[in-house]
């Protein structure tokens, strides 16, 4: 068996991951190119003014997958459309009146760059082309505005024809399907989620291990919910399902909010010294475990894995209440009610689970269900900073223009305005826009040779394809190379741009030489800008406020509207993490940090929302329901703005409130849990807390 088993092995498995990935890029290339040429040629064609910006269209939202396609072309088209507009009604504002007319372009385009900053995936993109199809429709057409309404049409018709030929060649020329990768990484998700989970079923889970599970999972809701928006536009049968891929995110993120309340709350109990509670956790979590292992063919199931848990719920209540009579000391009561209640609670949201991935993959969905929305979490006030940023960027290069009465500034000021606003959102704008701008400046020599050397003698669009092939291939390609982020479509572009196909073809070196330094110095001029007035996306700053905005959840938890709180404070919560840890430094000690900050909220603001409901559908003493309030206020109050004065604070009320609720009632068993997380000593918030109350906490 090993025999055969090793002669079925490849000989050199690299060479054959090698050839796997080169005929992927290839593949993709060769789809670029036909895409492009067969762009331009309609365009020539249908007599439109520059099939060189149809052929940029096409090669802007070329991907390998036919779903990213399909969304990118879609928000190309509204920003289109929206910049077209915006631009004409700019032009008849302002007619004869330069300096109002850049101080409102300006305004526009810092607005979009503001935009995008609150916005993810190519809704963002969106916002930047309305931004800087304004200024394209525009400054063409400053010195003679009667020009501009033929500008936008223009404009609007090639970048459309691009944008659909674009999407038929991605869609039916050897398409590959974007549903397939979110189908592998929803199942991905799934079996991880699952095996996690069996393989804790001995109740103990050290922090490293919490925090790392915990980024996983963040990461996988959010990467989910990005494949999801995107999908939709290429699968009419993934839209149908897009309803239920929302909830059963939604379930994931919830059954995984309670899983780590309850392993934190046994790992606390543990180094308590509560070691009898812990233990009787650890067997009424056992089932759970028990559930989730079928037999090995079945053990990522979820129908057979429903019809387990299922059976679990039912038999759980008798087996908590067995477990619980050995405690006879009402704390310890109080300790085991707490964390049997997030055991059954676990177990319900896991069966949800497993429910909406069975009714995904069985295919035939039935009924409606919950509709819920993955909520993004955004900071205003680092918007307001990037749109004041572009504002001024804009505004001084408007000014140069001006003063200088360059003949070409338009270019350079086109350039600049189309790169300030694409990079605006970059983490690192600078590195950004040096990469593409080393890409353009060949992209842009390639052209030289293409348009002086090779088309000259040249006749027909057969031999314009023959003398320009070779050249424009290389952008593609180096689109694929994941090393070389941004030198492609930098090439690309400098290569199509300055190729200037047009109906006919213009032959002027002094032009070309003019264009091609005013598009350099316009790249360049925007690499200026972010030197001189740096981005706010992954900066410290902005780090600094994105972890105030995620403990701010927890204010959110004990103050918003509770319909739908719980859904929001979830994905909310998630998405800001992502953000901030996208810019730390892997197991640094911030992205550390962070994480563990991550963890107290999630299990603080789903105890606080878990609070809320009680109060809301229970009956209590008007002084237990006064206290309980008041502790859910100083809890906010700390999350906040968290010092020792306001921890000391928040322990007393809820601690006060403890003794206030009924025994018995789920109102305590939360106040207890948010108790125990305000002093869990592995948490960020043992900071806060006097040394003798964490030498024997709680």
């Amino acid at each position: 068996m090993s025999a055969t088993t090793t002669a079925k092995l490849p000989r050199w498995p690299w060479l054959r991951a090698f050839l796997a990935e080169e005929s992927r890029a290839w593949l993709f290339v060769a789809k670029s190119l036909l895409a492009m040429y067969a762009a331009a040629w309609l365009a020539m064609w249908l007599k439109l003014e520059q099939p060189s910006t149809t052929m940029i269209t096409v090669a802007v939202v070329m991907h390998p997958h036919s779903g990213m396609v399909l969304a990118k072309s879609f928000y190309r088209a509204l920003g289109t459309l929206a910049g077209s507009l915006f631009g004409l009604a700019l032009i008849a504002w302002f007619p004869q009146q330069r300096e109002l007319f850049f101080l409102v372009l300006s305004a526009w385009l810092a607005l979009c760059a503001g935009g995008a900053t609150l916005y993810r995936n190519f809704m963002a993109y969106g916002f930047v082309l309305a931004g800087y199809t304004a200024a394209i429709v525009t400054l063409p057409a400053v010195g003679n505005p009667l020009n501009s309404f033929d500008s936008a049409v223009m404009r609007v018709s090639e970048v459309l024809l691009g944008i659909v030929v674009a999407a038929v060649f991605s869609d039916l020329v050897l398409p590959q399907r974007l549903r397939v990768v979110l189908r592998q990484n929803a199942r991905t998700q799934f079996a991880r989620f699952i095996d996690f989970v069996r393989e804790s079923t001995g109740g103990v889970l050290p922090r490293a291990r919490m925090e790392q599970a915990h980024l996983e999972f963040v990461r996988a809701a959010v990467h989910l919910e990005d494949l999801r928006a995107s999908v939709i536009f290429e699968d009419p049968e993934v839209r149908s399902r897009s309803a239920r891929m929302r909830l059963l995110n939604q379930r994931y993120m919830a059954a995984a909010t309670s899983f780590q309340s309850l392993h934190h709350l046994i790992n606390r109990l543990q180094r308590r010294g509560r070691d009898a509670v812990a233990e009787a956790l650890v067997n009424a979590y056992r089932p759970i475990g028990e559930a989730l292992s079928p037999p090995s063919p079945a053990r990522h199931e979820p129908a057979v894995l429903n019809r387990r848990l299922r059976a679990c719920v039912d038999i759980l209540p008798a087996h908590v209440a067995a477990l619980r009579e050995r405690f006879e000391e009402p704390s310890a009561q109080l300790e085991f009610d707490t964390g049997a209640a997030l055991v059954q609670r676990f177990a319900d949201e896991l069966a949800d689970f497993t429910a909406v991935e069975a009714s995904l993959r069985a295919g035939n969905l039935r009924g409606s269900v919950e509709r819920v929305h993955f909520r993004r979490g955004n900071d205003l006030v680092g918007a307001a900073v990037a749109t004041l940023r572009t504002f001024l960027t804009m505004l001084v290069l408007a000014a140069f223009w001006l003063a200088s009465g360059w003949a070409f500034g338009g270019s350079a000021m086109l350039l600049a305005t189309i790169f300030a606003g694409l990079l605006a959102a970059s983490p690192n704008p600078i590195a950004a826009a040096t990469r593409t701008l080393y890409g353009y400046a060949g992209g842009m020599a390639a052209g030289f040779v293409a348009v002086f050397v090779l088309l000259p003698g040249s006749d027909g669009f057969a031999m314009l394809i023959c003398a320009t092939a070779g050249l424009l291939l290389i952008g593609p390609y180096l689109t694929t190379r994941d090393t070389l982020p941004g030198v492609g479509a930098g090439y690309t572009l400098g290569f199509v741009y300055i190729l200037a196909l047009k109906n006919p073809m213009v032959y002027d070196p002094s032009h070309f030489l003019n264009d091609a330094i005013a598009q350099v110095a316009g790249l360049g001029l925007s690499g200026v800008a972010f030197m001189v007035m740096p981005g706010v996306t992954g900066t410290q700053w902005q780090r600094r406020r994105q972890l105030r905005l995620l403990r701010g959840q927890v204010t959110l938890a004990a103050s918003a509207p509770l319909p739908g709180l719980a859904w929001r404070f979830e994905s909310v919560s998630r998405d800001l993490l992502q953000q901030v840890v996208a810019h730390t430094r892997p197991d640094s000690d911030e992205s550390r940090h962070l994480l563990a900050w991550s963890l107290a909220v999630q299990e603080s603001g789903r105890a606080v929302i878990e609070l809320r409901q009680d109060l809301s559908g229970t009956e209590l003493p008007a002084a237990a329901r006064d206290t309980a309030l008041a502790a859910l206020d100083a809890v906010a109050s700390f999350y906040r703005t968290p010092d020792a004065a306001r921890w000391r604070a928040a322990d007393a009320v809820v601690l006060d409130a403890i003794y206030a609720a009924p025994r018995g009632a789920a109102v305590r068993r939360h106040l207890y849990q948010l108790r125990s997380a305000l002093r869990d000593e592995e948490s960020p918030l043992a900071a806060y807390m006097p040394a003798p109350e964490l030498a024997d906490a709680p």
